[in-house]
């Protein structure tokens, strides 16, 4: 066995994968910009945080549940000038979160209460929170059924383990057309 073997065979061992992904590219810059020992190993490590990080994020994103990619950077404002642009882009700093404060989403369907829940939980999905995304309808069915359900576990499970649940209302009756943001102060982990 090489020196090379050796050193993917440790690699995978440590379930460093990103280093050995990148470990060519970064030892030929090395050797090009005179790069210490130090320097190099930073750069890999890097490599393998960012891979982590990435992978993470992914699977953060997967379990989420969203129905579509939907991100605030995506959403546009002209469809409804009557929305509280700048409430919506302080939420999207996800400090209600860290608040335990809840946010409901109110108005009429057709206002965006689905695209905006779902760009929330994607930016909370990359500040590094769980996110689980569902139907308001959803949501309160399998807490109705609740005992030994599965669908009332699959939300209860995530409650416990300190997952952010965005639910929309598309049914709720709403004064004027435009959208209400509410937010309230929540002692719960929901």
């Amino acid at each position: 066995m090489t020196g090379t073997d050796a050193l993917h065979a440790t690699l995978k061992k440590l379930r460093l994968s990103g280093i050995l992904e990148t470990l060519d590219l970064r030892s030929r810059r090395a050797g090009d910009e005179n790069l210490s020992h130090s320097e190099f190993l930073f750069r890999l490590l890097c490599d393998e945080a960012e891979r982590r990080d990435g992978r993470q994020l992914e699977q953060r994103l997967r379990r989420a549940n969203f129905e579509s990619h939907r991100t605030l950077e995506d959403f546009d404002w002209r469809f409804n000038p009557k929305l509280p642009k700048e409430k919506l882009l302080e939420l999207g700093t996800c400090s209600f979160v860290a608040k335990k404060e809840v946010v409901l989403l109110c108005g009429p369907s057709g206002t965006g209460k689905s695209h905006l829940a779902q760009a929330l939980g994607h930016r909370a999905c990359r500040s590094g929170h769980s996110v689980l995304y569902t139907s308001a309808h959803s949501c309160f069915w399998s807490r109705k059924r609740g005992g030994e359900n599965r669908a009332y576990r699959r939300f209860e499970e995530p409650i416990t383990r300190g997952r952010k649940i965005v639910s929309t209302i598309s049914s709720i009756t709403a004064v004027g057309t435009g959208l209400s943001v509410m937010k309230n102060s929540c002692c719960s982990s929901a």
